[in-house]
């Protein structure tokens, strides 16, 4: 009997020892524990949410019908190379969101209807006009959605937020959570930069190229779109490269002229890192194609040695080289006037991919650290103050007895800090409200064993016999009380968001363990007090 009462006080003690080095980041000792310590040992403890710490709360629509035109934008550019590869001549020019092919031969007709038998066609005249129906414009819209979401958690992701929240929100909104952020502007342009990478060739050869002007300020791009409206060939724009001087940090601008038509997008990346050139040690942005983009590149560069290759960035020019020869291998730079923090920007929205569509932002919230740390101190205060006022009700009313409960409930407390530590598990302010309702969760098993154990020694049994008959009378009671806790925090957690899931964290952890130190611990020490010597009389 004692032997079996050691061993649960071992593993009691072991599980204290273990919750205290989890929980051990967050108290200030840790700072002073040997550097091998702080290395090796667990070193992020438990993260404080947004409302505790602070930080940016940002709510995003995604413009979902931009993705359907891009899409449309694709269409156009497949059917064009598909009918060049076929060798049938057809103009194929895009005309709101409906593609059309003109002339109408039924070679072109039939090569449609093999490759694109997905879209709606029909004929007018010598011209066929295909467009997309509802259902695959709604399965777009929903698919840009999801995959924003996607990309913007691994944006995040990379650029190292602790325990951020993301989620959607209705049918085209994303809310992002970033607790602790010291950046919030350069948090929100990394997420809401788009992202989109394109190769288009530099029309240097048009008559239009020579009469841009070499450069202009920022600011007056407007003009010189207007100045050439109607004057640029068809099939061609005109873009922008900013360059920015390193000594004065003065901005200036290139208008390119470029064809419309992008023969490479970032969609075809397999890798993208911050690189430093060895001569001026600036930093630019290596980039390397997939197999289908490399042997993509290799022929663009192929065909248009002497020519420029535009790089471009969300619609601006960041450089301009010219192919001096067949490029294989897939391997590219892109260099410009930015500081290494733009770069290391740059390289994580290239590798988490580009948004299908843009953000517009809808609301954009910083939540001071002082609003945080006010929560943190009511929480402390409600906390501590109903621990001593419950712990000192159960000494009252159930004297020795209320003791062990007391003894439970620290014991309580210490692991279920311990257990959200190891879990790095956000701690939010509904979250501190889960504590305090598990701590009187931990009380009320106390109180239904010990009125059981009441009622068995009014029936005259001993001290140990009622001990073993309250605590076996008791447990299916609390069993199922807990039990019914638990799915509730469960479906909570699945289907809340944010402080929610908080709240249900820390009320399952705070079940799970009460079940143990209830059912286990306070048994244990009144089985220790038993086995010591025969006792007449049980101080409840």
């Amino acid at each position: 009997m004692k032997k079996s009462i050691y061993w649960r006080f071992l593993f009691i003690g072991l599980a204290v020892v273990a919750a205290i080095v989890f929980f051990l980041p967050n108290t200030p000792l840790f700072k002073s524990m040997p550097e091998w310590w702080q290395k090796n040992m667990p070193n992020r403890g438990i993260v404080l949410g947004l409302d505790l710490q602070g930080g940016l709360h940002l709510v995003f629509e995604v413009e979902a019908d931009k993705a359907v035109e891009s899409t449309v934008e694709r269409y156009a550019f497949t059917i064009r190379e598909m009918l060049q590869k076929k060798k049938l001549q057809a103009e194929v020019k895009k005309n709101g969101l409906d593609i059309e092919v003109t002339p109408a031969g039924q070679d072109i007709l039939t090569a449609l209807k093999e490759g694109y038998s997905n879209l709606e066609m029909t004929t007018s005249g010598q011209m066929i006009v295909l467009r997309m129906n509802d259902k695959e414009k709604s399965f777009i819209k929903d698919n840009a959605a999801n995959q924003a979401l996607e990309t913007i958690r691994n944006r995040i992701d990379q650029f190292g937020v602790a325990e951020p929240t993301i989620h959607r929100q209705g049918t085209n909104e994303i809310v992002v959570q970033l607790p602790g952020v010291k950046d919030p502007k350069r948090a929100i342009d990394l997420i809401g930069k788009t992202a989109l990478l394109e190769f288009k060739i530099v029309d240097d050869e048009s008559p239009i190229a020579a009469q841009l002007p070499s450069s202009i300020a920022p600011g007056d791009e407007e003009k010189v779109l207007e100045q050439f409206s109607g004057k640029i060939p068809e099939g061609d724009q005109i873009l922008f490269e900013k360059k920015v001087n390193r000594e004065t940090g003065a901005v200036t601008k290139f208008p390119v002229l470029l064809k419309k038509e992008t023969v490479l997008t970032g969609a075809l990346l397999s890798e993208a890192k911050v690189t430093l050139d060895t001569q001026f040690s600036t930093p630019h942005v290596s980039i390397a194609f997939n197999p289908d983009g490399a042997k993509r590149f290799e022929d663009i560069t192929a065909a248009n040695v002497k020519k420029r290759l535009a790089i471009i960035l969300d619609g601006t020019v960041y450089s301009a080289p010219v192919i001096q020869e067949r490029i294989s291998g897939g391997n590219a730079q892109i260099t410009g006037s930015f500081g290494m923090d733009e770069a290391k920007d740059l390289s994580i929205v290239l590798k988490a991919g580009a948004l299908p569509a843009p953000l517009k932002m809808l609301q954009n919230v910083t939540v001071g650290p002082s609003l945080g740390s006010d929560s943190i101190e009511a929480g402390k205060i409600a906390g501590i103050a109903g621990t001593i006022a419950v712990a000192i009700f159960m000494i009252i009313y159930y004297r020795l007895s209320g003791v062990i409960a007391d003894f439970a409930l620290l014991l309580n407390i210490v692991l279920l800090f311990g257990a959200m530590a190891s879990l790095n598990a956000t701690l939010t302010l509904p979250g501190i409200a889960g504590v305090i309702l598990a701590i009187g969760m931990a009380v009320d098993s106390n109180v239904l064993m010990f009125e059981r154990m009441r009622d068995e020694l009014r029936a005259g049994k001993t001290p140990r016999s009622a001990v073993d008959s309250g605590y076996k009378k008791a447990f299916w009671t609390i069993f199922d009380s807990h039990v019914t806790t638990l799915i509730t925090a469960a479906v909570l957690f699945q289907f809340g968001t944010g402080p929610i899931k908080g709240f249900a964290v820390t009320l399952s952890l705070g079940v799970i363990i009460n079940l143990y130190t209830a059912l286990i611990g306070t048994k244990s020490v009144f089985d220790l007090i038993n086995s010591n010597r025969d006792i007449k009389k049980l101080s409840i």
